[in-house]
């Protein structure tokens, strides 16, 4: 896991995109549980968040049970607090025979403001496996309108 302090919006003059124009796979509240012991959100905490959105949308593709590969560099691009709605939007990227490649995108919001803040990304890597955790073979996509 890579982590990094990318250029602040602010200071880089660009203004940052809003967040997907689709509806979150998971959205949930950083609460005090989830902290470490100064307070802040726990990064592995957001990660596995992350995780569980990316097995959701590879569960569902797979028709079956998945397990995480690999997850590409991950930077944290600006912090989460206790009370902030975290939405996590997922997107498959790619599949192959038992993989799956899922863009998994976390984003923030005061419990107070309808402002919204990307926090980071990540790709996940996802594979199908059987009852004996072996990789198996993803269904066929289903055709569009069925």
């Amino acid at each position: 896991m890579v982590i990094s302090k990318p250029e602040d919006s602010a200071t880089s003059g660009k203004a940052e995109a809003p967040p997907p124009n689709e509806q979150p796979v998971i959205r949930t509240t950083a609460m005090p549980a989830d902290t470490n012991p100064d307070g802040d959100i726990f990064g592995g905490w957001l990660l596995a968040q992350m995780d569980l959105a990316a097995g959701s949308l590879a569960c569902r593709r797979a028709q079956g049970r998945i397990v995480t590969a690999a997850v590409d560099g991950m930077a944290f691009l600006h912090p989460v607090f206790v009370g902030d709605e975290v939405s996590l939007y997922a997107r498959l990227l790619s599949s192959g025979r038992s993989s799956m490649r899922v863009f998994v995108e976390a984003w923030r919001r005061h419990r107070d403001s309808e402002e919204t803040q990307k926090v980071t990304e990540a790709t996940f890597v996802c594979v199908a496996v059987d009852r004996d955790r072996r990789p198996r073979s993803i269904p066929p996509a289903p055709s569009p309108g069925s």
